[in-house]
């Protein structure tokens, strides 16, 4: 597996400048909340609101995914990934799209919706002709390369629909917004994120968990389930007005995969127990009460738990573990065969990464602003989710430079034998 890592994987800066883009737009939304207050826990409609959720969706998940995605690809799933040197664009398109979007959002500037109505689709479609051919042309682990592809497909899909919502709330055309915008939102949460990182789980988890996989029957089953039945609820939203569907897709699909998935950790013979684990556990906790309080209709306080702290915890826990995994295949690109240089473990020490977990603890003001919105609890949550990302940008730097410090005292243990 190492061999072939270092051999596949690509350039450590291409998925590392996506990875270390994510806690500075988790600070940013925690920000958000701080200068906003209540007012963007109170509809989902407010203009602040819209922006506070793409700051998460596509800030914090968007580079959380792009980046996991060129990474796992080619290291982890031997799929070649195309066009590589089209990365620093996609980077640049993303996050340039990602901020005009909000800034759009926030102070309806007509010209950044226009400008990120364009940027993003485009960046989407980069990504999927970067990496859908090799996914369709390689020869092992079909349901693996399943998952990824209706991930991206449904991303793109995603993508498409929010440039031409994002065009028609500029003025240049005209859409039924309201029943468009639950389409886009159901379809990009659970068609993208979700699918992805249930896909994702059946490697992750016995890798670094010690648990095991899902029986493919059951999840593909539950792959179908989704493929069929999301394009059903969106047509009968669209032609009958009622987003009782979509609820009951996100709901549904969203606590089968969470429950699965803690299945699976409670039964593992031999579980690791660390970080990741426990960081896994806990988002996958809060994904099926928030799937759960979906159901219920609690709509607000689902966004909160699921897009506002399940998902991004599960993402940001695979993201730590990837940056640690890139420097250290850097490590080994820049010193050479015969070289001994310090593990993963070692980049990235188990109590870096649990006091990044430790500080997503207060994230739970988060869904007590949406129960008992106020000025003063919106901006504690706020202060709660600047701390959270804080943790995780440590704990990411912390990798680099445990790196830099090992490549330095190597040059000066050279140049004194040398001397």
């Amino acid at each position: 597996m190492a061999r072939l890592t270092i051999e596949r994987a690509p350039a450590p800066a291409l998925p590392r400048r996506f990875l270390l883009c994510m806690p500075w737009w988790g600070m940013f939304a925690g920000l958000l909340l701080i200068l906003d207050g209540d007012a963007l826990l109170r509809s989902r409609w407010n203009p602040g609101t819209l922006a506070l959720v793409h700051v998460f969706t596509l800030g914090v998940l968007g580079n959380a995914m792009f980046g996991s995605v060129l990474q796992f690809l080619p290291a982890a799933a031997d799929v070649q990934v195309r066009g590589l040197r089209w990365g620093r664009w996609l980077h640049g398109l993303f996050n340039l799209g990602s901020v005009l979007l909000v800034v759009g959002l926030h102070h309806h500037w007509r010209f950044a919706l226009g400008a990120a109505g364009v940027l993003l689709p485009a960046s989407f479609l980069l990504l999927a002709g970067m990496t859908l051919p090799g996914l369709l042309t390689a020869a092992a682990q079909h349901l693996l390369r399943a998952g990824f592809v209706v991930a991206l497909l449904g991303a793109v899909f995603t993508a498409l629909l929010g440039g031409g919502l994002t065009l028609a709330l500029g003025g240049w055309l005209t859409w039924p917004a309201l029943a468009l915008t639950d389409v886009h939102a159901s379809w990009g949460v659970l068609g993208w994120v979700v699918v992805l990182i249930a896909t994702v789980s059946r490697v992750v988890m016995p890798m670094f968990q010690g648990t095991g996989t899902l029986p493919s029957a059951v999840q593909t089953a539950w792959l179908v389930g989704v493929v069929i039945g999301l394009p059903l609820a969106a047509a009968w939203r669209l032609q009958q007005g009622d987003d009782v569907g979509l609820r009951l897709m996100l709901g549904v699909f969203g606590a089968l995969l969470a429950a699965a998935l803690l299945w699976l950790q409670w039964r593992a013979p031999r579980p690791r127990r660390g970080p990741l684990l426990h960081g896994w556990r806990a988002g996958l906790s809060v994904l099926l009460v928030a799937s759960l309080a979906l159901l219920l209709g609690g709509g607000r306080l689902a966004a909160a738990l699921g897009v506002g702290i399940a998902l991004p915890l599960l993402v940001a826990c695979m993201a730590m573990e990837i940056v640690a995994f890139i420097g250290w295949i850097e490590l080994h690109r820049h010193c050479g065969r015969g070289v001994q240089v310090p593990g993963v473990q070692r980049l990235l020490p188990d109590s870096d990464k649990h006091r990044a977990l430790l500080a997503h603890v207060p994230l739970l003001l988060l869904p007590a602003a949406v129960l008992w919105p106020s000025p003063w609890l919106a901006r504690l949550a706020g202060a709660a989710v600047v701390l959270a990302w804080l943790g995780v940008w440590l704990a990411m730097r912390g990798v680099h430079r445990r790196a830099r410090r090992f490549v330095s005292s190597r040059e000066v243990s050279t140049m004194e034998n040398n001397a």
